[in-house]
């Protein structure tokens, strides 16, 4: 069944690469939303797996989704790019290609942003999941500030729910080597600095993959870009010199092994749970 580009509602922008073995559950968690005017548009970042074929498998079967492919590996803010410009709808909504939406994530974020105009952006806290099951999930902030950037991103980007014309006015996703991971930071960077503001739903609506290859996947240049754009991004906001601790901090723990990051990172996220239950 041939893509029918039509006003729809919502596009759902997906990067895929290499993501063969958990694609299908990811389409499969949109297709079974509660709101279904919606498109789904993915990019294939040069795949050297059966990404591609799976995508297009469903690109066959369904008119609301759209396969496109980048002849070399660019990167996942020009590939996220690539989606946008094929995108002609209201709101913008994320999804990795290794992750699962709740049944109503895009019927509770469209909602939300119909409701309060003032809002550039809804997402809300992940649970998170690897072989094993649930082990975890984030908390978030309701209305972030522009201190809220001081200790990272204030908000999630894989379930997160954009207003199309919000991201046109600030450029898209910035393609810099130093983005290569962190576009989402540097993208609600830009949101605020042009005077918008965003909100996070209380309610978990999504489920974040995090084992053991996507830990892997956190290089150590990447780590030290990220902390060069931490500093750059408080700089841009004006906040006050003491704020940058929180910079070397972040630059402490690049030293950390990843299976010594990894082991902090669950013991928060487990002690997040608990929190959250009593």
């Amino acid at each position: 069944m041939a893509y029918i580009s039509s006003k729809r509602e919502v596009s759902v922008v997906m990067g895929i690469y290499n993501c063969a073995n958990t694609l299908e559950e990811s389409i499969d968690s949109l297709l079974n939303q509660t709101f279904n005017n919606w498109e789904l548009i993915m990019c294939d970042d040069a795949s050297t797996d059966e990404t591609l074929e799976i995508a297009m498998k469903y690109e066959e079967c369904y008119s609301n989704i759209l396969v496109l492919k980048n002849d070399k590996n660019l990167g996942l803010a020009a590939t996220l790019n690539n989606c946008l410009k094929n995108a002609h709808s209201k709101y913008i909504a994320r999804q990795d290609g290794d992750d699962i939406s709740l049944p109503t994530r895009l019927e509770k974020q469209i909602n939300f942003l119909e409701s309060n105009p003032g809002f550039a952006l809804v997402s809300c806290p992940m649970i998170f999941f690897d072989e094993n099951g649930d082990f975890g999930q984030s908390t978030l902030k309701a209305i972030p500030n522009k201190y809220d950037f001081v200790k990272g991103s204030p908000f999630s980007h894989a379930p997160s729910m954009i207003r199309h014309d919000v991201l046109d006015g600030v450029g898209n996703y910035t393609v810099s080597k130093f983005l290569r991971r962190g576009q989402d930071y540097y993208l609600w960077y830009k949101i605020y600095k042009n005077g918008w503001i965003g909100y996070n739903l209380s309610e978990c609506l999504y489920k974040m993959r995090d084992d053991m290859q996507a830990i892997k996947r956190r290089k150590l240049i990447d780590r030290i870009y990220g902390a060069k754009i931490h500093a750059e991004v408080l700089y841009g906001l004006k906040l006050p010199a003491y704020c940058y601790v929180y910079v070397l901090i972040s630059l402490i723990k690049i030293m950390l092994p990843l299976t010594i990051y990894k082991s902090f990172h669950r013991q928060h996220l487990i002690k997040t749970r608990i929190k959250n239950e009593f």
